[in-house]
């Protein structure tokens, strides 16, 4: 409870028939007045009465208004974290009621909150307070720029507390806003929740993208650039097998800071010269891995191994003309059954080049792929298209031969056919 002598300070003002300029000054006074000479027990107690006091029917909004901004400013300097997110959650729940008339100072209070709770890791109530704030509000006009600050705050709190998903519908609504900005470092934030969400979404080979963009950015110091091209790394390597994989890797394969992070560049090489991964690299990679990126899949596997029998798979493409499904099998550390449903799904999507000989249960690859159209495309056999290069060779032999004959036998101009 607050003291009788500041209860009866408070009585005195509210029913104060004193000007509203008059009484917000002896308001705001007052409040210098507790936070001075209030013992640390009492201060929080005490702020609480004067909010009640400030938003009760009998003191005017006019009045309320700048005396609560002093408030929140004044309170926003106290040494105690407790006694102002005490007092800041109050205000709050106290000015639900009435937040049309008090839209600023309701703003500038979640704000100041949501300060309090990043700086203690607290990021899900962060977010849940800056959710609060009207960004389409009646009394007052916000920039675009203002909600899109709003909106990338959210978001980086939102990835902070692995809510990718709630992050993605800010994501959206950033998105209509980002043109507008002109804040290069705000544009940044966008980019880095852009990627870190494409990433939580699994859409590696667009997150790849995002942060190898990012890792060049003169913005961005250089811990944090080798952070985000560490992190495209990542993603290259967890992306499904296939074409665009190949060229993300080879683009991080090629950038010349990529051999300074040995423990992801020793298995983005392996990926880029189609080599067969072991377990225990795959194993040792896996340590390194956010939650997200080791979450298991509807059909039990997890992103990782996923992305490694996709690899090995397309590597044993590169090794072999054809084997058969068992061989696959054992090569990939799965059954028979489960090997061929992957080369079936790859082929089928056009991410590795072959043919299926489910009699003989036996896998052909191939390199070349005929592009009659979509729905004529089909895989040339290699042993076939070897075939075809052996007689080819057969024939150019054969005409060097003729060409070395009639070179060493001409045939004589003045040759005259004896039946002539």
């Amino acid at each position: 409870m607050a003291s009788p002598e500041l209860r009866s300070q408070l009585n005195s003002l509210e029913t104060s028939s004193a000007s509203q300029s008059d009484k917000a000054t002896a308001f705001i006074s007052l409040l210098h007045s507790i936070i001075s000479t209030s013992p640390p027990d009492r201060l929080s107690q005490s702020l609480k009465e004067l909010i009640d006091t400030v938003l009760s029917d009998n003191v005017g909004v006019v009045t309320s208004r700048p005396v609560l901004s002093g408030c929140v400013a004044a309170i926003r300097n106290l040494d105690s974290v407790e006694i102002k997110k005490a007092v800041y959650v109050y205000t709050l729940e106290k000015l639900r009621p009435k937040v049309i008339s008090f839209e600023e100072q309701d703003c500038n209070i979640r704000e100041a909150l949501a300060e309090i709770y990043e700086a203690g890791d607290e990021n899900g109530e962060a977010a849940k307070v800056l959710q609060g704030i009207q960004l389409n509000p009646h009394q007052r006009q916000i920039s675009d720029e203002f909600r899109l600050q709003v909106y990338v705050r959210i978001m980086r709190n939102l990835l902070e507390d692995d809510e990718a998903i709630s992050a993605s519908d800010y994501l959206n609504r950033a998105t209509l806003l980002i043109h507008t900005s002109s804040d290069p470092a705000l544009n940044l934030q966008f980019q880095l929740c852009q990627a870190r969400i494409l990433d939580s979404k699994r859409d590696f080979l667009n997150a790849c993208s995002k942060y190898h963009q990012l890792s060049f950015s003169p913005l961005v110091d250089e811990a944090d650039r080798m952070r985000c091209l560490s992190s495209a790394m990542t993603c290259a390597i967890l992306a499904g097998a296939g074409p665009l994989r190949s060229r993300s890797l080879a683009t991080l394969y090629k950038d010349d800071r990529s051999p300074q992070l040995q423990q992801d560049y020793s298995l983005l090489e392996k990926m880029y010269m189609d080599r067969l991964l072991t377990q225990k690299e795959v194993d040792g990679f896996a340590s390194r891995l956010r939650p997200h990126q080791v979450a298991r899949l509807s059909d039990g596997t997890t992103v990782l191994t996923k992305a490694v029998i996709e690899h090995n798979l397309l590597g044993a493409s590169k090794l072999y003309n054809n084997i058969g499904v068992e061989e696959l099998g054992v090569l990939l550390g799965l059954d028979a059954d489960k090997a061929e449903e992957y080369a079936a799904r790859m082929i089928e999507q056009g991410r590795l080049s072959g043919q299926i000989d489910q009699i003989d249960r036996l896998i052909y690859f191939d390199s070349t792929i005929s592009t009659g159209g979509a729905s004529a495309e089909r895989v040339v056999n290699r042993q076939l298209r070897r075939w075809d290069e052996n007689v080819g060779a057969l024939a150019q032999a054969t005409e060097n031969i003729a060409t070395m004959l009639q070179n060493e036998y001409p045939v004589r101009e003045d040759f005259v056919d004896v039946d002539e």
